[in-house]
């Protein structure tokens, strides 16, 4: 599944191909996706032109030149390609994981713009495409989650506060988007190991100091994986071809059986299943 990172990317690469572009027509192939397409999908879209591509968390917002917006959300394997009309496209993915080019089946929804169109493809169907009809609703609809890792909000305090008395995990914590919105579990792994916690430790024993190290990692990791484009840990890569670089930054996720990156430690990264999750630590250094 994509995570935080991830979706800025393609967030990015949209931006540069379909703002101000008009939708000219819509095509549905499959309206059972987790949130089913609605049958006047096509006729709402239709003639829009596209505002601005926005992003909170792991959900890509459109917003369209009559208010409403339009959320999508890529699920565990959703994939959104742009093809030129009349040319051989050899790239085609703007997301995360499978092929860099559009495959031939579960391609269930295609936007056309005047010289491309956008297809989403999802074999799984865990994605959905959501029409939100103003910006109050759009509110309305995220009032549940927790902030972004980059919000104000999610500071020293709001971190402290919220995990004084819980007995999860912190691992399932930072992946917990009631909590924080937009970790996922590649990007917890590497949180945890910088921050020097056990991911089993239970949040009501994560101290302030191990708080304000989860603050500055949390920032660090994510803002780093965006600059570098993401991970590829299969064939993501954003609408230009370029491949995400930071899993050749990884200190600890995919690592089990080497020896800790740390020059101090001559620990060894294990892996632990955690809420049926892959969790990669290091036996030492993280307590």
């Amino acid at each position: 599944m994509p995570e935080l990172p991830e979706v800025e990317i393609i967030r990015q690469s949209l931006n540069k191909k379909i703002i101000q572009k008009t939708i000219k027509k819509v095509i549905v192939r499959n309206r059972n996706l987790r949130i089913k397409v609605p049958l006047n999908f096509e006729k709402i879209l239709e003639n829009q032109i596209i505002l601005d591509v926005d992003r909170f968390s792991k959900y890509l917002i459109l917003f369209l030149s009559r208010r409403n917006k339009l959320l999508i959300h890529l699920g565990m394997s959703g994939t959104i390609h742009l093809l030129k009309y009349n040319k051989k496209n050899f790239l085609t993915n703007t997301s995360f994981y499978n092929s860099p080019k559009l495959p031939d089946k579960h391609n269930h929804i295609e936007i056309f713009f005047d010289k491309f169109k956008l297809v989403y493809n999802d074999p799984r169907r865990f994605g959905f495409f959501e029409i939100i009809k103003d910006q109050y609703s759009l509110e309305k609809r995220f009032e549940k989650l927790g902030p972004e890792p980059f919000n104000p909000i999610f500071d020293i305090s709001y971190i402290h506060d919220n995990l004084r008395n819980k007995k999860k995990n912190i691992k399932n914590l930072l992946l917990d988007q009631n909590f924080v919105s937009g970790i996922g579990n590649i990007y917890a792994s590497e949180i945890l190991y910088l921050s020097k916690i056990n991911p089993v430790k239970e949040g009501k024993s994560i101290n302030k100091v191990e708080c304000k190290k989860i603050l500055k990692n949390t920032k660090l990791v994510l803002l780093n994986a965006i600059k570098r484009g993401g991970s590829s840990i299969r064939d993501f890569k954003d609408i230009t071809g370029n491949k995400g670089s930071f899993q050749k930054n990884f200190k600890v996720y995919q690592k089990e059986g080497l020896k800790c990156k740390r020059e101090d430690c001559n620990g060894i990264i294990l892996k632990k299943n955690i809420s049926n999750r892959s969790t990669f630590f290091c036996n030492l250094c993280q307590k």
